[in-house]
């Protein structure tokens, strides 16, 4: 039986921090106000960014990264349309397009 290693390189060491820093803001904005889409956008990042890299899930990785775009990209459009505009909104709107741009150059792998 082979073993499947996952190399995890700065890219790929940069997503799942970037996720997971999306994810905790997420979840963390969810508490005060028991906002169902915050910890489920939260627990979507999580699930996502860790089965980009799980090797059970090596024959889906171009998919699951390109649903983990998408997921990133509906979240930022749903902010502009009704998102509330604070600090903690833009530090995690740049969060998005910081772990938008490495999904991307990570699209070779």
């Amino acid at each position: 039986m082979q073993k499947t290693q996952t190399t995890l390189g700065p890219v790929q060491i940069g997503i799942l921090l970037l996720a997971l820093a999306t994810a905790v803001i997420h979840i963390f904005l969810a508490i005060p106000a028991n906002l169902i889409m915050f910890y489920l956008n939260g627990l979507g990042y999580i699930v996502l960014a860790l089965a980009l890299f799980l090797p059970q899930f090596k024959n889906y990785i171009s998919l699951i990264r390109w649903v983990l775009i998408a997921f990133t990209l509906v979240t930022i459009i749903g902010w502009i349309a009704v998102g509330e505009r604070s600090t903690i909104a833009y530090i995690d709107k740049l969060i998005e397009v910081a772990l938008l741009v490495l999904l991307w150059l990570d699209r070779g792998r």
